[in-house]
């Protein structure tokens, strides 16, 4: 990862709200983690525009803390895994395959970074995320741990292990969903414990924000998490789950809407100038 030179801790922690203890244990792991989720909302207003977000730590800062932007998972989780190494965490980059829908888990390609997070004192290691653009993403991190499931701010994950061709073991976060009422696990990402860098993650951000099949150069994407709900804009059309899940869902009528929406509903200030709908 890029030095943490440009990153300033107790800003990042002013403005996700964090005023907990600063020690490297689990509870200020949850906390900082559930904090940041909430303090920070994903969007992908750069990559609409065609052009790769900087994942340097000042650009980083400038957007994300200072800016009122937002931002996805390479920006998210490489502030976060800067902070937690800066509370005394260790901290490994990981590469995921987005596989929520998927018929064949290999069809996707490694796009998504996670976090494995070691907490001393503690032998099991957690993946922590605040950059999983879902519903179904964490709120707070799990342990890995394959069997049982992990409660965490309301949302309930596991592990399954998965068969596959390759030495090392691949895992699949499932979050529980009860949508329809019946409850359902779904598949979220796949992933091996392989290390990666921060210069995997340089070209990887390059093509996910430039390239014109990828999801996020095709269409807004926004979301934000408070206690009581889960916002989420996808093109015009809003949607709101509630803590109880109750869904509602209605259509922005025009530019203006949108943006007047991102400000109020999202605490994003679009740039300037920039077609928000295709």
């Amino acid at each position: 990862m890029s030095d943490s030179g440009g990153f300033d801790l107790d800003e990042y922690l002013a403005h996700i709200g964090w005023e907990g203890e600063r020690r490297a244990d689990l509870g200020t792991l949850r906390g900082v983690h559930l904090a940041h989720m909430r303090g920070i909302p994903f969007e992908n207003l750069d990559a609409l525009r065609r052009t790769a977000p900087s994942l340097e730590l000042p650009d980083l800062m400038a957007k994300l803390v200072r800016g009122r932007r937002g931002g996805y998972c390479y920006e998210h989780n490489t502030l976060l895994a800067t902070a937690l190494r800066a509370l005394g965490f260790g901290v490994t980059l990981l590469a995921a395959r987005v596989v929520v829908g998927a018929d064949r888990f290999e069809s996707r390609p490694r796009t998504h970074m996670a976090l494995l997070v070691e907490v001393p004192d503690d032998p099991r290691p957690y993946l922590a995320d605040v950059g999983f653009g879902a519903i179904g993403a964490l709120l707070e991190p799990v342990p890995v741990v394959v069997g049982g499931e992990f409660e965490g701010a309301g949302r309930r994950h596991r592990f399954v292990q998965v068969p596959h061709a390759g030495p090392l073991e691949l895992l699949v976060l499932q979050a529980y969903s009860d949508g329809n009422g019946d409850g359902t696990w779904q598949p979220q990402y796949a992933f091996t414990l392989e290390p990666f860098e921060h210069v995997d993650f340089e070209v990887i951000n390059w093509h996910i924000a430039t390239n014109p099949r990828s999801p996020f150069t095709k269409g807004l994407f926004v979301q934000r998490v408070t206690p009581d709900r889960h916002l989420l804009l996808h093109g015009r059309v809003l949607t709101e789950t509630r803590s109880d899940g109750a869904v509602s869902e209605r259509e922005l009528t025009d530019e203006g809407e949108v943006r007047r929406v991102l400000d109020e509903e999202f605490g994003i200030a679009a740039p300037e100038g920039m077609k928000l709908l295709s």
